[in-house]
């Protein structure tokens, strides 16, 4: 009896997952403008249907969840249910294009769907430039609708507001106490995406203008603002120098531009927008994250210097091409980006720039950006407790030292729940490094790089993608479970898996 009252009140979380399944199924059909623009008249053998069908059937059984079922705000429990069931559903719904255009498997098609949504850029596919435009489209849409995230979306433009507004966000968002840069949540939904949607706009723009053709712009706008790093080409942003494009560094810089707006907290976004500057460079998780990426980079620049000997005179050129490597591969990194303009395991790195690019692939960016990893707010407030820990050495044992960030001081449950994720993190790292050891012939550092790079929502590697490719269908599921908790920061998909172990 207990059982079937706690499924009844529970049948309404059915009528959030119809709403998402209809927003998701009308945005299949937006593939259907590059399908009749490019695919159509080149013959690709893609038919329409590969978008109609899964766009078709979700909208109707979307409405069909709606109208049978009672709507109500969720209470957190529910909330969090409702967060890992809906992203779980919109990843095996944004498969069946795959499936169906590129005759992919399941756990291939489910793979790159989930990499999408999640922002992670991890790819099983190849031989992107020959690929279906409108497949490549939707690949690119899937990463913007993930960036600030699917239910996100779904409430600002569904006018869901209030309590519902506030669990689902809670219960997507990061797991940290954070400001919102105005009173009520609608409405700052509706200031991040058009913040979100604005730095999109200008960045096709720029794109288009440094020398990407229309189609390259507009998905490249998608994935780099969104942090996710999907390319249409195979060589990712090192394609334009390859094909020698004059401007290709120009369209590097913009990208690196970008990659760090997406990277950084849109509430300074905000702040900037409204006056405030110089929160760009004061606020205490930005002056962390500029040191950081400006360490990252200098440490680079000289481990390249020293492991090539380059200790003769160098011209501007070539030192402007280290230069130029190294930030961008630390931008691409530190914001959870993944484009690549030069292989990280390519010789270019020597073994302490892989350290570090392995480091900020944990880390991640900004919280309240678009980037996934720990965050450099949570890193630094783990490194402030250490450090008053230390000094609490030299103190009376009765002396009170709170850490405080901000001017705000930060809670204990606060320190518990930042400890509690991290120990997590790296665990579920752990356990899926043991896991790709075990079922495959790749070494420790590769092994541990592809699951860090999946629960940090990264991309890169240190192994190929046609590796990638040919792995175990076991380390693929593995590496799912990865992109999900790593970009719904674990809990909601802990809530649902405790759940179902009490048969609740």
């Amino acid at each position: 009896m207990k059982l079937l009252i706690n499924i009844r009140e529970r049948l309404y979380i059915l009528n959030y997952l119809g709403a998402l399944l209809t927003i998701t199924g009308a945005f299949m059909f937006i593939p259907l403008v590059p399908f009749f623009l490019y695919d159509q008249p080149s013959g690709t053998g893609l038919s329409i249907l590969s978008f109609v069908i899964p766009g078709t059937i979700s909208i109707l059984t979307g409405l069909i969840l709606q109208f049978s079922f009672p709507f109500k705000a969720p209470s957190l429990r529910g909330a969090m249910i409702i967060t890992a069931l809906g992203w779980i559903i919109a990843g095996l719904l944004g498969g069946v294009p795959y499936m169906l255009g590129l005759h992919k498997s399941f756990i291939d098609a489910f793979f790159e769907s989930v990499s999408g949504f999640t922002t992670t850029g991890i790819t099983v596919f190849e031989g992107l430039d020959q690929m279906p435009r409108s497949i490549l489209f939707w690949r690119s849409f899937t990463q913007w609708l993930g960036g600030l995230g699917i239910l996100s979306f779904f409430m600002a433009v569904s006018f869901r507001g209030g309590s519902t507004a506030a669990a689902l966000f809670s219960a997507e968002g990061h797991k940290i106490d954070i400001s919102r840069p105005v009173p009520g949540i609608f409405h700052t939904l509706i200031i991040l995406w058009s913040i979100y949607t604005a730095f999109t706009l200008v960045s096709c723009f720029v794109f288009w203008l440094t020398g990407m053709s229309g189609f390259d712009a507009i998905n490249h706008c998608f994935t780099c603002i969104s942090t996710g790093g999907f390319s249409t080409h195979d060589a990712s942003l090192a394609w334009w120098q390859q094909n020698g494009t004059k401007n290709a560094w120009l369209i590097e810089f913009s990208a690196v531009i970008f990659m760090l707006a997406g990277g950084t907290n849109f509430l300074i976004h905000y702040r900037i927008l409204t006056g405030d500057v110089k929160s760009l460079f004061r606020d205490f998780e930005m002056r962390w994250y500029w040191s950081i990426a400006g360490g990252a980079v200098f440490l680079v620049i000289m481990d390249h210097i020293v492991a090539f000997n380059l200790r003769e005179p160098m011209g501007i050129t070539h030192l402007f091409n280290i230069f130029r490597t190294a930030l961008f591969q630390v931008s691409s990194l530190i914001t959870s980006t993944g484009y690549l303009t030069t292989d990280i395991n390519s010789p270019f790195f020597p073994d302490m720039s892989k350290q570090i690019l392995m480091i900020l692939m944990v880390i991640g960016g900004c919280v309240g950006s678009t980037a996934g990893g720990i965050k450099i707010l949570r890193a630094s407030i783990l490194f402030r407790t250490i450090s008053v820990e230390i000094r609490k050495i030299s103190r009376p044992r009765r002396a009170v030292m709170p850490i405080v960030i901000s001017g705000r001081i930060v809670s204990q449950t606060e320190l518990q729940r930042i400890t509690a994720l991290l120990w997590s993190w790296l665990l579920i790292i752990a356990a899926g490094a043991f896991v790709t050891s075990f079922l495959s012939d790749l070494d420790p550092w590769q092994a541990f790089s592809g699951m860090a790079s999946a629960m940090g929502n990264m991309g890169p590697f240190y192994f190929t993608v046609h590796k990638m490719a040919q792995l175990h269908w076991l380390i693929k599921l593995t590496y799912i479970f990865g992109m999900l908790a790593g970009r719904l920061e674990i809990l909601p998909l802990a809530v649902l898996f405790a759940i179902y172990r009490r048969r609740i």
